[in-house]
């Protein structure tokens, strides 16, 4: 992962490198100062909370995520870094510290709980009075080009009523009304969404774009449910589509997510329920 860290066009693809665009996008609604302690929700190999962690050098920037060789990537990243932290967690049951930290922030890392009624409120508690949660989660997917694409090369469109699929699902928290009943009950006030409509990026070329979409959940739930002759049928399909999508930087699609943004509560005090915004 060379280019993780530098402002630079990636020639392969990884996770940062296909949400470089949206990295932007929750440094301002971060808006994180010198001396924030900040909390990183699914945090990967650590690229967002590096981020964070030079903007409060007089702070501090803890990374979780549930994934062991995630954490054990970030750490070997971050050796130079000494105000950053990482730590394999459960952010739905682990113990952090009581009312610590100023912000809570997430690039696509709070849609996969089983509980969130439980994770939200775990990570409020974690939150000073009138601490910020900022997270990026997904639109709907028939609103995001990328999730229309593959899954029609894949012969399986998603019909818009349809009920969410088995695992994990990453548009779990497309919903606003949904979202704001959740952090509401969480304990959240001034809850806002605003809308996001970056492209992502799937890497220079479409060979190292089917490499990297066959690794997706969807496809490859998808292609283990085909034979083997319609499944080389759908991966020669899904090529086409990554290359009809290739432009002068590479194999892009578009995608709307939102910015969720919400202030933890005083007692007895739930705040305002903020509109949408564009």
């Amino acid at each position: 992962m060379t280019n993780a860290d530098r402002e630079q066009r990636p020639s392969s693809c990884d996770y940062d490198a296909e949400l470089r665009r949206h990295d932007d996008v929750l440094r301002r609604a971060g808006d994180l100062r010198f001396h924030d302690r900040i909390l990183d929700i699914g945090c990967g190999s650590g690229h967002t909370t590096r981020q964070a962690a030079r903007t409060a050098r007089a702070g501090s920037a803890l990374g979780v995520d549930i994934s062991a060789s995630a954490i054990d990537r970030a750490r070997e990243l971050a050796d130079r870094l000494p105000n950053v932290t990482f730590e394999q967690a459960d952010a739905q049951v682990h113990r952090f510290p009581h009312e610590y930290f100023d912000v809570a922030i997430s690039r696509f890392g709070t849609m996969f709980f089983g509980d969130p009624a439980a994770a939200f409120a775990n990570i409020g508690r974690a939150l000073r009075p009138d601490g910020r949660l900022v997270m990026l989660v997904w639109q709907a997917g028939e609103r995001n080009e990328w999730d229309v694409a593959i899954r029609r090369a894949l012969g399986e469109p998603r019909a818009a009523a349809a009920p969410p699929p088995a695992g994990p699902d990453p548009f779990s928290l497309a919903d606003p009304m949904a979202v704001l009943d959740l952090l509401d009950g969480a304990g959240f006030a001034d809850i806002s969404f605003t809308d996001v409509r970056e492209p992502v990026y799937y890497g220079p070329d479409p060979d190292t774009a089917l490499d990297w979409v066959r690794g997706f959940t969807c496809t490859a739930n998808a292609l283990g449910r085909l034979g083997p002759a319609d499944a080389a049928h759908a991966i020669a399909r899904l090529r086409t589509e990554l290359a009809a999508h290739r432009d002068e930087d590479g194999v892009r699609f578009d995608s709307r997510a939102w910015i969720v943004s919400a202030r933890r509560a005083r007692a007895g005090n739930h705040g305002a329920r903020t509109p949408l915004r564009s």
